[in-house]
Parts: structure tokens; C-alpha cells; sequence
């Protein structure tokens, strides 16, 4: 009898401390397009992109007007120079299609760079709202989380955009 009353009190004790424990949960995408520093961050690349999409036109226009002349003066040239201009056309190709690929990958890494700092920040965020409310765990519904009970479970979204100045 005596164990039955000791393991009753450990239930309910453990019960207690069970339904004590706060859960949340965020949706961390609303969070960060609401941040000036990712329309900020969005314009930037747009600006950079729009720089690398002109620096690659304008290879390819010097590429179609240098296969324009060629093919005009084709026919009159020695075959030597016809090689060595052929040569160039196709040098002149690859150039842009490595400045194609570079600008990708820079392009990347770029918006890599400016959306770890924005994300970091939310992150630092949420975790400060977790502690500043004893939260057990606060759940980001951008991760995909296919259930989440909103009676169980505070949403703290508001609270996390409040930590960071926004609306």
C-alpha cells in the first residue's frame, strides 16, 4: 500500500510538471519577409543580378557581331585566318559561358551571406522569446511540421516580430 502511494504521488507530481511545460510555435518565413533587411537584402540581389545579366549581354553582342563579320568576310579569307578568327569565336564563347557560371555561383553565395545574417537574427530572436517565456520547445512551422495544436501550443510569431522592431 505504501508503494502504491508513493508511485500515485510520483504520477501526479509528474503530471504536474508535465502540463506545466509551454510549447510555441513560429512561422519564421512570415517573420523574415516582414524584416526591412530582407526587402533590403532582395534589391540587392536584384541590382547584382541586373549587373551580371548586362555583363553577359554584352558579350553575347560582341559575340554576334564579331560571328556576323566573320560570316560576311568568310568566304574572302585565307583559311589561316579563318582558324584563328574561328578560334576566337569560339574563346569568346567559353569566356561567357564561364562568366554565365561564375556570376551563378557569386549570385549564391551572395544571397547565401545576406539571408544567413537575416535568419540568424531570427533565430537569436526566437530563442530569446523561449527563454523570456520558460518555452520547452517553439516549433518553426516554415520547417514543414505537418501538425501542429494551436490549444497546446502558443503562437509566438507576434512576439518574435516584436523582438525585432517589426509590425
Amino acid at each position: 500500500m505504501k508503494k502504491f502511494i508513493i508511485c500515485a504521488i510520483c504520477a501526479i507530481c509528474g503530471f504536474a510538471t508535465a502540463s506545466a511545460q509551454k510549447f510555441g510555435h513560429c512561422d519564421s518565413e512570415a517573420v523574415i519577409t516582414a524584416m526591412p533587411e530582407f526587402t533590403t537584402a532582395q534589391n540587392d540581389l536584384k541590382k547584382l543580378s541586373e549587373q551580371y545579366d548586362a555583363e553577359l549581354k554584352q558579350m553575347q553582342e560582341e559575340l554576334q557581331k564579331k560571328a556576323e563579320a566573320f560570316e560576311k568576310e568568310e568566304a574572302s579569307l585565307p583559311e589561316n585566318i579563318k582558324q584563328r578568327r574561328n578560334q576566337e569565336l569560339q574563346d569568346l564563347y567559353q569566356r561567357i559561358q564561364e562568366a554565365y557560371e561564375s556570376n551563378r555561383q557569386a549570385l549564391a553565395k551572395a544571397q547565401q551571406d545576406k539571408m544567413q545574417a537575416i535568419t540568424q537574427k531570427v533565430r537569436e530572436a526566437i530563442q530569446a522569446i523561449g527563454q523570456e517565456g520558460q518555452y520547452v520547445y517553439i516549433m518553426d512551422l516554415a520547417a514543414g511540421i505537418p501538425y501542429i495544436s494551436t490549444t497546446l501550443s502558443t503562437d509566438v510569431t507576434a512576439q518574435v516580430k516584436a523582438k525585432l522592431g517589426i509590425k
